[in-house]
């Protein structure tokens, strides 16, 4: 019996918030998913002291994990299941500083080629604008013999 498009797309939601409740950069920084769908997903963090340099704010670079955790969610979710998806190229925009509340990272897909997808993020805390990001990654099989990227 065939699978509906919304069994299809709910066991891919399921399927991705079991990757990212196993992923170890996830649950160190409390990244927790919040809205799915083809090309796009959307994760949240709730700002905390481990997440703060020695000024006060969070650290660009939970920012910058953030968003480029997104970035691959979103791409898997754009991909046929079993797709692997490592990041190429990433580059953020720093815009404000966050001391607090929580974070959200959107990120969509604008293109998706044959192994190579280019991923837009912006990242917002509770009033504003305060990240954007561009990620370059790739899709598709990886060679036989050699490690998958962590």
């Amino acid at each position: 019996m065939a699978r509906s498009r919304k069994a299809i797309e709910h066991m891919a939601v399921e399927e991705l918030r079991e990757r990212l409740e196993s992923s170890n950069t996830a649950k160190q920084f409390g990244f927790r998913l919040g809205e799915v769908e083809p090309g796009r997903v959307v994760l949240h963090m709730r700002v905390d002291e481990r997440h703060k340099q020695v000024h006060g704010v969070v650290h660009g670079g939970i920012l910058a994990a953030l968003a480029d955790t997104a970035g691959g969610l979103a791409t898997y979710m754009a991909c046929p299941r079993g797709t692997r998806v490592a990041t190429i190229e990433m580059k953020i925009n720093y815009l404000e500083s966050v001391e607090g509340g929580i974070v959200h990272a959107e990120a969509r897909v604008v293109r998706l080629g044959a192994h190579i997808a280019v991923v837009d993020c912006d990242v917002r805390d509770d009033r504003r604008l305060v990240g954007k990001a561009l990620m370059t990654f790739f899709v598709g099989p990886f060679k036989r013999g050699r490690k998958a990227p962590r």
